[in-house]
């Protein structure tokens, strides 16, 4: 098995490397769809995070409102923090159980949008990152997700830089062209990768 951790700013692109590592065969273990899987209604994550946030982050149908959350954990570390002690250890359980399931010689690309700011990348055989500049990645976040450019900078500048990512990658995608330049790129990768996995020690 092959372990890969695949990172990268908002906006760089890393969601469309990942689904096409996904329609070559690569087993996608999605670190924030877990995060929402964990906390779903009637999970005990959830009961957790309203005990400790309260009742006020619930929308009126009972499921989290991640907005509201948000809010209040984006700018105090503590907040952060005590979140953090609650859903990761539930996403860690999850991941596990994936990764048992998974054949020997599977291709398992962790997405981990945190992978350098959580210090996470000696977890991986493989660290990817999918790099774009600053001002591309505030173009899409403004054009596709409609964000002001404020609000764009300010969540770029809460995350690691370039050059850190950049500095513990193995393979760094450069997605600052076009699409068929990413997906050559991601093909690329992806020969590699199966080759890797092949050769590699059983576990």
């Amino acid at each position: 098995m092959l372990k890969v951790g695949l990172t990268g700013g908002i906006g760089s692109g890393k969601s469309e490397v990942s689904a096409r590592l996904r329609a070559h065969g690569a087993m996608i273990i999605d670190a924030d769809r877990i995060a929402r899987e964990v906390v779903e209604p009637g999970t005990p994550g959830l009961a957790a995070v309203a005990a400790e946030f309260g009742e006020e982050i619930l929308r009126p149908d009972g499921s989290l409102d991640r907005e509201k959350l948000a809010s209040i954990v984006f700018s105090d570390a503590d907040r952060r923090a005590a979140l953090n002690a609650i859903v990761h250890p539930l996403v860690g359980e999850r991941v596990a159980e994936l990764m048992e399931a998974a054949p020997e010689d599977a291709v398992v690309v962790y997405d981990v949008p945190l992978l350098v700011e959580n210090d996470l990348a000696g977890m991986y055989d493989v660290v990817v990152v999918v790099d774009a500049p600053v001002e591309t990645q505030i173009r899409r976040l403004v054009e596709r997700r409609g964000m002001t450019e404020e609000e764009a900078r300010a969540r770029i500048a809460a995350q690691a830089t370039r050059e850190q990512r950049r500095a513990l990658a193995h393979h760094v995608i450069d997605n600052s062209g076009s699409l068929d330049e990413l997906h050559a790129q991601v093909d690329a990768l992806w020969d590699e990768l199966v080759r890797r996995a092949h050769t590699a020690p059983a576990g």
